[in-house]
């Protein structure tokens, strides 16, 4: 079949297959892939962990030994039940030759669920899963406004908390490039606001800060204004304190696409100001001068180019880590080197 569409994926890890079935779990966001597995697990072992019935096993191992999924697979659990292979790790690696002939059993009793990373389309895994009818793919892509609005949402009132809408907003400009990274500094921040009953803008600087987040978006948007000066100190700070330069990369691409939308919107005539007064979720106050100035310097065709740059830098480190921050830190850096020189020519 094919990927599961956005609405569909909720319903079904709620609900998972009850007889035997392969789940394939992708995507960019690595830390959704993560969640998203096991709530399938979770939901479809009823969580019961019992060794008998599910077992973890690490993608490398089932390379090695292509035969023992479908063992597994076969193998009748001691005390019944039905048994859950979670392959965890499969990004990068081959594993068709194990999967092929378990797709090919009619009567598969077990429930395969494969965790991978970001997967091209038309190839291995993904092309596998997404053209067998009787295989399930669950892509997993970064958090839209709406998605992030809900993992607020869900946060807080399971901390019986209210946020303002400052302080909202400041977390949309913060969180979104990878789920479990954003429910982590979420329950964080929650547990910083108990018994104060409300988060502030001021609760999301002091305790989000404290993870970068604030760095990170300081770092953009010196890329954005062109400054070189803030943005070489940013990169720094941030590559001596080993921060992922794909979630970097992905929360930049972002930024620039936003970029992109707002300018179409001054093209056509809106004051700059009035374009990021009028934006929902509404603009973190402390950004809103910076966002209108970078509207101004960067055109339409920069921010393609821009957008362009910053998706191969953001591939490049998650095919490869160690490439990442080198890819990266050039990818800023040049678009710095953009933003200056248009900033210098409309003063």
């Amino acid at each position: 079949m094919t990927a599961l569409k956005a609405g569909d994926i909720d319903r079904f890890l709620s609900k998972p297959p009850t007889g035997g079935s392969a789940v394939l779990i992708y995507g960019p966001d690595t830390g959704l892939v993560t969640e998203r597995a096991a709530m399938l697990v979770s939901k479809a072992s009823e969580g019961d962990e019992d060794p008998f019935t599910l077992a973890k096993i690490d993608a490398s191992e089932i390379v090695s030994d292509p035969n023992r999924l479908l063992d597994e697979a076969l193998t009748i659990p001691l005390f019944g039940g039905r048994r859950i292979l979670w392959i965890k790790d499969a990004g990068g690696k081959n594993l068709s030759p194990a999967i092929t002939p378990l797709l090919k059993l009619n009567d598969n009793p077990a429930l395969i669920v494969i965790e991978a990373g970001d997967l091209k389309k038309g190839t291995g895994l993904r092309k596998l899963f997404e053209s067998d009818r009787r295989a399930v793919a669950v892509p997993c892509y970064a958090d839209t406004g709406r998605d992030i609005d809900q993992l607020i949402d869900n946060e807080t009132r399971e901390s019986e908390l209210t946020i303002s809408r400052e302080a909202r907003a400041a977390l949309h400009s913060l969180l979104g490039a990878d789920r479990l990274a954003s429910r982590g500094e979420l329950k964080k921040l929650c547990l910083y606001a108990l018994g104060k009953g409300r988060i502030e803008s001021d609760d999301v600087e002091a305790i989000i800060g404290d993870a970068s987040a604030f760095e990170m978006s300081e770092l953009i948007d010196s890329s954005a204004l062109g400054n070189l000066e803030t943005l070489d100190h940013g990169l720094e700070r941030l590559d001596a304190q080993g921060s992922n330069a794909s979630v970097i990369a992905g929360q930049a691409l972002k930024h620039f696409q936003w970029l992109h939308r707002m300018r179409a919107e001054l093209d056509r005539g809106t004051q700059s100001q009035a374009i990021v007064d009028g934006q929902r979720p509404p603009v973190f106050f402390k950004r809103k001068a910076a966002i209108a100035r970078q509207i101004q310097i960067w055109s339409t065709d920069d921010l393609s180019k821009a957008t362009e740059r910053l998706h191969e830098a953001m591939k490049i480190s998650r095919l490869n880590a160690s490439l990442g921050a080198p890819v990266l830190s050039e990818a800023l850096l040049t678009l710095a080197r953009v933003a200056r020189s248009r900033a210098a020519r409309r003063r």
